[in-house]
């Protein structure tokens, strides 16, 4: 008979005092857990739910809702199910994609400052390490899972983690639980399911305690990533766009990295002053904390070769997984791929009400001063609903526009304007034009809120207006 098994509630961290979730599979691990937690006054005391996610990837699959709907019932525990559609022709796999489908539903049914609790125990983190060591991992892959970690507006949490599958089957066997065989596990593929099946079980005949001492490397790789991460952290402040200096400023004219990127640009001097292993730690976690997908194993290499190696003047970029690093004036740009404003798109637009443009940006007016930027502000336009004194004609660019700025007497390039200004390839792509409605539309009377025309400039001073345009993306 198994007496307890030990929940470590010294380790989750002092904020995670939300209702507990525990992602509830209905197979042995998901049960042990959730009747082990529905067991505990103090925890069901935090508040305790549960969520299935039905992928609809086996035939049995609504039985298996069904089952856990039982389950939870039976324990007093109420349960969602949360219905995924799991695309099979993502390039990554299934196994990849029913993942991400099934973190992106959990996410998104967490109420702010809950704690996901997830099954996840110590034959799964040696499982993990051995991956991400086949995939040449540093010590931030190698660390695999953590105990704990924040998701979605709150923690998840891995409770069970220092547990081998031995003992929860030991504990549902003493406890007479039910729970469910899913037939995709006894599969020899996925590479998860290989690891498990035969790799892992050679290993432990010849080494029995193969399993833990995979899973304490990557514990004591996890450490060495903290004691790093901390110097990433300090360094990416320094270098980022927000903070950084322009490229060529000095003294009294230093500013910031390209206008409206905070935190999406990179000081490309200041990278290439470290060392190549901490430009690579660098560059992953700058990418993490973009949330876009992790770079591809030889990504870095590329980025050094095709990016950093680049000449001074070359506008290169490298693509992944719908997301791409832009090199530009010494400086780097991540973003996800996002498609430009359609050449032949136009609208007429009265300024009353903010206008959503077609590549996810807006363009609105909004009280202030003339003469300054908009970038930084984020309200929903003049509340005196104030227009144009005629419509105006808004479109992208085409090439060839002229803008006559105030105090000039004469016309000038838009595209030598936004040169000068700094206004980076991937701002340009994007940026929405103002136009009289009728007649030459190659005289520009506003690019964004980047260069205004005197007397579009004019009209807003008098009226105590300035455009102010937010680019796709910014937040």
């Amino acid at each position: 008979m198994v007496a307890s098994l030990p929940i470590p509630l010294d380790a989750l961290p002092a904020a995670a005092g939300g209702t507990l979730v525990v992602a509830f599979s209905g197979g042995l691990d998901s049960t042990v857990l959730l009747h082990r937690l529905a067991a505990d006054p103090a925890l069901r005391a935090r508040g305790l739910r549960a969520l299935h996610v039905h992928h609809g990837l086996q035939a049995a699959a609504d039985a298996w809702a069904e089952h856990c709907a039982h389950q939870a019932a039976a324990l007093g525990v109420a349960l969602e199910v949360l219905r995924v559609q799991v695309p099979r022709d993502g390039g990554h796999g299934i196994e990849a994609a029913a993942r991400e489908a099934r973190y992106a539903a959990l996410a998104a049914a967490l109420d702010p400052g809950e704690t996901l609790a997830t099954a996840h125990h110590l034959d799964d983190q040696a499982e993990t390490f051995l991956l991400r060591a086949l995939r040449a991992s540093g010590p931030e892959g190698l660390g695999a899972m953590r105990s704990w970690r924040r998701f979605a507006g709150g923690w998840h949490w891995r409770p069970l983690l220092a547990l081998p599958r031995a003992t929860l089957r030991a504990w549902a066997q003493a406890h007479a639980l039910e729970w469910i065989e899913d037939p995709s596990n006894a599969l020899p593929d996925p590479d998860r399911n290989f690891l498990r099946l035969q790799v892992l079980p050679m290993l432990q005949r010849r080494w029995p305690h193969a399993t833990a001492a995979l899973a304490r490397s990557a514990e004591l790789s996890a450490q060495t990533d903290a004691l790093l991460d901390a110097d990433d952290a300090a360094l990416l402040d320094v270098l980022g766009g927000e903070t950084g200096r322009m490229p060529g400023t000095t003294g009294a004219d230093h500013g910031r990295g390209p206008q409206g990127d905070a935190g999406r640009t990179l000081d490309l001097a200041g990278l290439l002053a470290q060392p190549p292993a901490r430009r690579a730690r660098l560059l992953r976690r700058w990418v993490r904390e973009l949330g876009l997908p992790r770079l591809p194993a030889r990504g870095i290499e590329r980025i050094e070769a095709e990016l950093l190696g680049a000449r001074a003047d070359a506008e290169a970029a490298f693509a992944w997984s719908g997301a791409r690093i832009l090199r530009w004036r010494g400086w780097l740009h991540a973003d996800r791929l996002r498609a430009s404003l359609p050449s032949d798109w136009s609208v007429l637009w009265d300024g009353r009400t903010p206008l959503d443009l077609p590549d996810g940006g807006r363009l609105w007016l909004q009280a202030g001063d003339a003469g300054t930027h908009g970038n930084d502000a984020r309200d929903d336009g003049d509340p005196r609903g104030t227009g144009f004194d005629a419509p105006l004609r808004v479109r992208a660019r085409r090439g060839g526009e002229r803008i006559v700025l105030p105090g000039r007497t004469h016309s000038h390039a838009l595209k030598h304007v936004l040169q000068e200004r700094g206004v980076p390839p991937w701002r340009r792509a994007h940026l929405p034009l103002l136009v009289v409605a009728s007649g030459n539309d190659k005289s520009v009377l506003a690019a964004g809120d980047i260069a205004c025309a005197a007397p579009l400039e004019a009209w807003l001073r008098a009226h105590g207006l300035r455009l102010a345009w937010q680019p796709p993306g910014a937040t």
